[in-house]
């Protein structure tokens, strides 16, 4: 019988080279960066903005997408650990049993994503001296491209696998580690959270270049957290759980996890339907235009 399960044999390595391993995952989030800030780049040009505000952008989302990443990994999925170990939180190496170089095994999406809105709203203060949701709305887009490249850097690991599955397109995932059968057809979850990060950046780039949504303080922060986020929370159901204690959740911490950030993002579309953003051809200050009720617009022109 002709099997169409996909056999994913794929190293998680491209070389090695004098014992510093080469991984898929490194070159992958690197082209994060690069794509990330080329799309950065033209937005910015298009709006006659600063390039010293875009060098400066991405210093502060690298920074605090790791922190926060990290942080987040070590607080929700693994603090048992690391309650014990907390120097490891910040150090990339172990001591116990023995010295060992790990890297910052573990890191959390919902965590970066926290770790980049205090990131952006600090440089909202410091550079670009504009509203929060300014910056937010423009950076969103090309790190919504960002989780595709890190998903699919993820399927080049063979982790966050799905459950096990009888569909044609399910993946044996010869090299996962951590699972009793490796020859088990089970759900590309990672391949699906790709697909929807990249329709969900080509929605956020239609809305940006053919709609006047950026002129709407908060509405593209307020779809992205939106489309991730709901995205993140169904495709959950496929996954296998990443921590032992998920196991018996009716919802895993990813969806628990998942849930304020879509509430906010529903918030922030409701709030961008009454504030516009008006700029000023002189100092480049936006103002909030918050929208008029009928009933006080019929007030004004009433003591008029």
């Amino acid at each position: 019988m002709l099997s169409l399960f996909i056999n994913w044999d794929v190293s998680p390595e491209i070389f090695n080279l004098g014992g510093i391993s080469i991984r898929y995952y490194g070159l992958l989030f690197a082209l994060a960066f690069v794509f990330g800030y080329k799309i950065e780049e033209k937005m910015f040009k298009s709006e006659g903005l600063s390039m010293v505000w875009l060098d400066k952008l991405w210093i502060y989302v690298a920074i605090t997408t790791v922190i926060g990443a990290r942080l987040g990994h070590c607080l929700f999925y693994d603090w048992a650990y690391y309650s014990q170990h907390p120097l490891e939180i910040v150090l990339p190496f172990r001591w116990d049993p023995t010295f060992k170089f790990t890297g910052y095994q573990g890191l959390a999406s919902h965590g970066a994503a926290v770790g980049i809105i205090v990131g952006l709203w600090y440089y909202s203060k410091k550079v670009s001296k504009r509203s929060v949701f300014w910056i937010l709305d423009r950076a969103v887009i090309p790190i919504a491209l960002a989780g595709f490249f890190i998903r699919m850097g993820n399927l080049m690991n063979s982790e966050i696998i799905g459950k096990a599955t009888d569909m044609p397109w399910g993946f044996r995932f010869i090299h996962a580690s951590g699972i009793s059968d490796p020859l088990t057809p089970r759900h590309p979850s990672q391949l699906y959270e790709a697909i929807c990060y990249l329709i969900s950046f080509g929605i956020l780039m239609h809305f940006y270049w053919r709609t006047k949504a950026k002129e709407h303080l908060g509405f593209l922060f307020g779809m992205f957290l939106i489309l991730i986020f709901t995205a993140r929370f169904f495709i959950e159901f496929l996954k296998e759980p990443q921590e032992a204690w998920e196991a018996d959740m009716a919802l895993n911490m990813g969806q628990w996890l998942s849930i304020p950030f879509v509430v906010l993002g529903i918030g922030m579309v409701l709030y961008s339907r009454t504030h516009k953003l008006a700029v000023s051809p002189v100092t480049g200050a936006e103002k909030p235009q918050v929208k008029k009720s009928k009933e006080a617009e019929r007030g004004v022109k009433a003591k008029r």
